[in-house]
């Protein structure tokens, strides 16, 4: 096999695997068995793509592969027989790797669906977020397990619950009716924005950002808003992945290294981008009830208003971090809070406030409140307790950027620190 297909093979599982998987699902009916088949199918394009060529449509081939692995194995035991002709009455189309289906509001999307049956409420809210990890944003059991601070096997169990509750309750692999939306829109907007928040800053690797995982939410974000657009929420949350988005290539330099927002090259900010997301934004918070991602939204906006960092309006972002507390308060916003109060009251005010968070331990093994506090240790002076708070992030930190980060301001404040020192005689 050539350098230049094994690499094609490679784009292919990562900007298109999900998909893929997820049109299996909706083909086979079961998600173990599926996940099953693309491996399946990626390996045998290993082989016949190195003697015949990449196909002219990789994806359609790669699902009709899949497929047709599948009922091979199933017809090999008898307890799929039946399964086997349900599969078969239901053939694919000429277009084998499309995303086909349709509800009532005329969307097709295989993936949308998917995240509707990830969210189904007979399925345990901490389950439907790591089956979400899994099958959409294609994350191993180890990845998710180290994401949720669990041991590798009670992860592995959950997903096994998870997919075999939707098997034994026979539910739907659709996007639900309008009637039963509102019950499930929720859930809908927190994978779709997992699965964004895991491209933008992924959990660990060597790339701080995931392109693909980043676009495909904000495709699905769009459909969200496309079936549901009385929902203020749904518009919040484009505005935000948009937002955020927006600045995805002043974050990182050329050599991959972590550019952090007040350093950032604010003319390579995607503006058109921040338009749309403003607009989003505007029409959000005219809502009678503003949520979450509306007001997560504003404060992504205020930062894209701002020229420069040092017009920052932090006043107001501290205030809408604030509200953001009443309406959905967690330990990594009061995080957030704690920051932009340091930059309108200083570092010591914000630094009490991050010491608070640490003492009640909810973010014990979470590396960016001891970077946040490293970082006003050392706007305070207090060298050798930065040093010892960067070294706990760095301890903790999974991403590599973010490690070679955390290592360079070590470095640079020891350094700093060895030139304070008195010369010895």
């Amino acid at each position: 096999m050539t350098a230049g297909l094994d690499q094609e093979i490679g784009r292919l599982y990562r900007t298109e695997s999900g998909r893929i998987l997820a049109t299996l699902i909706r083909l086979l009916g079961d998600f173990d068995v599926a996940e099953e088949a693309l491996q399946d199918a990626f390996g045998v394009a290993l082989e016949q793509w190195a003697r015949e060529g990449v196909p002219a449509n990789p994806r359609t081939w790669l699902v009709s592969t899949g497929r047709n692995r599948a009922i091979d194995r199933m017809r090999r035991d008898a307890r799929f027989v039946s399964r086997v002709e349900e599969i078969d009455a239901g053939a694919l189309t000429a277009d084998a790797g499309a995303d086909a289906f349709e509800n009532e509001s005329g969307i097709e999307d295989d993936r949308l669906r998917l995240i509707f049956t990830c969210c189904h409420p007979a399925i345990a809210p901490e389950s439907q977020v790591a089956l979400t990890l899994r099958t959409i944003c294609g994350l191993t059991t180890e990845e998710i397990a180290r994401s949720f601070l669990v041991p590798v096997s009670t992860m592995a169990q959950r997903l096994v619950r998870a997919t075999g509750k939707i098997r034994a309750a026979r539910i739907p692999y659709r996007i639900p009716p309008s009637s039963e939306l509102p019950e499930r829109i929720d859930a809908a907007l927190a994978v779709v924005y997992l699965v964004f928040t895991e491209g933008y800053a992924a959990t660990s690797g060597d790339a701080l950002i995931r392109r693909e995982l980043c676009g495909e939410a904000i495709r699905l974000g769009r459909l969200l808003v496309e079936l549901m657009p009385s929902v203020s929420e749904t518009s919040g949350l484009l505005a935000l992945m948009l937002l955020h988005d927006a600045r995805r290539d002043a974050r990182i330099t050329p050599e991959g290294e972590l550019v952090l927002l007040e350093d950032q090259d604010r003319t390579r900010w995607n503006r058109s981008q921040i338009d749309e997301g403003t607009r989003l934004v505007e029409a959000s918070l005219r809502s009678t009830r503003v949520g979450p991602y509306a007001i997560q939204a504003a404060i992504a906006a205020l930062h894209a208003k701002a020229v420069s960092a040092t017009d920052t309006d932090w006043r107001q972002i501290a205030a809408l971090y604030a509200l953001l507390l009443e309406r959905a308060p967690s330990p990594v916003v009061e995080l957030n809070h704690a920051v932009a109060v340091a930059m309108v009251d200083g570092p010591e005010r914000g630094l009490l406030l991050l010491d608070a968070l640490g003492a009640r331990g909810v973010l014990r093994d979470y590396h960016l409140l001891a970077a946040a506090r490293a970082n006003l240790l050392r706007r305070l002076g207090k060298t050798d307790a930065a040093i010892r708070a960067y070294e706990e992030a760095l301890g903790l930190a999974t991403l590599e950027p973010e490690r070679r980060f955390l290592e360079r301001r070590i470095t640079e404040l020891r350094l700093h620190d060895s030139d304070r020192a008195p010369a010895r005689s």
